[in-house]
């Protein structure tokens, strides 16, 4: 009698559903290792099933990484701006955002926008989608900033230099962080950004009174 036993064959799922299970496993593996590591092989290696099955279903590869990318940083956006509030006021809403932003448990994103500037150089579908995914972000910002500002009597922005002025911060400190150098003090940080980018910044806290 023959006994030798076989690994069981992999479920074949609906369409649509082996195609999700393809992209989550994609988001995971950059969520995890980063941009750099998508590849066929691995991605068929992670979801369990064969390169051509992956290849079948994201035929360009470039393509896909941008996939990945916007899916993954867009659901960051969603999140970040969806738990905006402008109740504590337009500047202490700013540095809770800015906060969040700065907070070490998002590195794994931090570490897929450094990747997707980098490899979006030569990618052309994922430069494009990095400067999609960029432009949104902005005008998401400007939106909040123009509501929490109209609803508060003490402190006023420009929406649009504001935005950028956060977006540049956060991202070059995102950045920084992944190589941990970074200010020790990130909440100080935030508050020095935040007063910088309204129309009337706080006084230095630091400073003496001379008078």
């Amino acid at each position: 009698m023959n006994t030798t036993s076989r690994a069981p064959a992999a479920r074949r799922l609906p369409p649509e559903e082996r195609e999700r299970t393809i992209l989550d496993g994609a988001i995971a593996l950059a969520r995890e290792n980063g941009l750099d590591t998508l590849t066929v092989r691995a991605v068929a290696a992670r979801v369990g099933v064969t390169p051509a099955l992956v290849a079948h279903y994201r035929p360009v590869m470039d393509a896909f990484v941008a996939e990945v990318f916007g899916t993954i940083v867009a659901t960051e956006r969603d999140e970040v701006i969806a738990a905006f509030t402008p109740a504590g006021g337009l500047r202490a809403s700013l540095q809770q955002l800015v906060e969040t932003l700065l907070d070490d448990s998002r590195d794994d994103v931090a570490l897929i926008w450094v990747q997707a500037w980098s490899q979006g150089v030569r990618n052309e579908p994922l430069g494009e989608r990095v400067r999609s995914e960029m432009d949104l972000w902005q005008s998401r910002l400007e939106e909040v900033i123009s509501g929490a500002a109209a609803a508060d009597p003490d402190d006023s922005a420009d929406p649009p230099f504001a935005a950028w002025m956060l977006l540049a911060m956060v991202d070059g400190m995102s950045a920084h962080s992944l190589v941990k150098w970074a200010p020790r003090d990130r909440a100080d940080l935030a508050r020095r950004t935040v007063a910088a980018v309204l129309d009337r910044p706080s006084a230095d806290p630091t400073s003496e009174d001379r008078s």
